[in-house]
């Protein structure tokens, strides 16, 4: 049997914002890995380790934790130490979830390993599911009842850095017959189409015309 490996978002610290589809991904899972700052492994201080126990209480599950060093340092050397606590749990285990905090797709350890595994064990990485979640500032824009985007306007992401970095840039609201020609591609473009329903379809290319209501096309940072 091949392995499975979930990346799974646990959304904003409450328990009831995680999706069906991640508490689904964790049951399925043989073993949870959880990232901890604490270098003895301890989770006293990991938000992350509350929210999967009290998930497993609430909903009547057990499964065993994994702890993996997680040290803030954005070196790849961590990065392969956590990758490499993945394959040694995989020794033991059929599937494995790797739980991370808001969402996946937003200043995420799960991408830096991805990249790895990609590499490493490109059956893993083909086997491999990251489980979309809720972002904090989507939660913050629901406390306050104020859109982050209505209309015509515009929301942008931005990292309180003091110098130029990167951009990934999302296009929304197309109507059916747009021409793309105006959007520049700069990193990596992809469109989406209809996605979770019947018609879904994924391109990693722009299209050059709009087809479906449901459009969107998004430029990856290289």
């Amino acid at each position: 049997m091949d392995k499975k490996l979930y990346m799974v978002s646990l959304g904003p610290g409450d328990i009831d914002l995680i999706t069906l589809k991640a508490l689904k991904a964790l049951k399925e899972s043989d073993a949870i890995c959880i990232p901890t700052k604490s270098e003895d492994h301890s989770f006293e201080k990991s938000m992350t380790h509350k929210i999967v126990t009290k998930l497993m209480k609430e909903h009547n599950f057990s499964r065993p934790i994994i702890p993996v060093y997680t040290p803030m340092h954005f070196r790849k050397e961590d990065w392969q130490y956590q990758v490499d606590v993945l394959y040694k749990s995989f020794e033991t285990y059929k599937s494995l979830s790797f739980v991370t905090l808001g969402d996946s797709a937003v200043y995420s350890t799960v991408y830096y390993l991805l990249d790895i595994i990609e590499v490493q064990r490109p059956k893993l990485y083909c086997n491999a599911e990251v489980i979309a979640g809720v972002t904090s500032f989507s939660q913050a824009s629901a406390k306050v009842k104020k859109p982050l985007c209505v209309g015509d306007s515009r929301f942008e992401i931005v990292p309180l850095l003091d110098k130029k970095v990167p951009t990934t840039t999302v296009y929304m609201r197309p109507k059916i017959g747009m021409n793309t020609d105006a959007i520049e591609e700069v990193g990596s473009l992809y469109t989406f189409e209809n996605m979770n329903y019947k018609e879904e379809h994924i391109a990693p290319y722009k299209k050059s015309h709009v087809d479906k209501y449901m459009t969107l096309f998004i430029d990856f940072f290289k």
